[in-house]
């Protein structure tokens, strides 16, 4: 496998990507065409770039995500993107907005342009789906929130969620208008 496409140095800055972990295999037989300063090694291809590196999530002004492999216990990781999977972004327009996994149980942002988007959630900017995922996190993997409400837990879950990811009602508002029809 040859890596001697060049793309953009545009590309990088200010862009969402969600990586998909692949094997290391993969690279084998490549050199890297950027080692960044923290360590990360970079490879170009004309479908995409894998990143192999340590770190996820911010980098600099990018953020890039990776979907892991749960087998794989490595601190180390090599991701693949596709070029057209990479996003712009940036602090003032709504482009990101809240999925939920129920399989794998977990609540992720997501970018607007993103294929899968089905135009139902609420899109917002990255302040906001930041506070915003923070709450569906709160909601998701705790529960002292619930010993109020006297119900089952993952009904009251399901709920609010749904409403974190489909409205731009307030967590507060949200729960105290599950509280008004379970304590009228």
């Amino acid at each position: 496998m040859s890596n001697s496409f060049k793309p953009s140095s545009k590309l990088f800055k200010n862009t969402f990507c969600v990586f998909q972990e692949v094997a290391t295999i993969l690279i084998a037989d490549m050199q890297p065409d950027f080692k960044s300063e923290s360590g990360s090694h970079y490879f170009f291809t004309k479908e995409g770039m894998y990143r192999l590196s340590n770190h996820w999530g911010r980098l600099a002004n990018s953020k890039w995500h990776l979907n892991g492999l749960p087998e794989n216990t490595s601190k180390i990781k090599l991701g693949f993107a596709k070029w057209e999977h990479f996003y712009p972004d940036n602090s003032f327009e709504q482009l990101y907005y809240l999925a939920f996994d129920p399989i794998k149980n977990i609540v992720t942002y997501e970018h607007k342009n993103n294929p899968n988007y089905d135009g139902k959630a609420v899109v917002r900017t990255a302040k906001e789906t930041t506070k915003r995922i923070k709450h569906a996190r709160n909601i998701l993997y705790l529960s002292n929130w619930a010993s109020y409400f006297n119900v089952t837990i993952d009904l009251l879950r399901q709920e609010i969620l749904a409403e974190l990811l489909y409205s731009d009602t307030s967590l507060d508002e949200i729960k105290r208008k599950i509280a008004s029809k379970l304590h009228p």
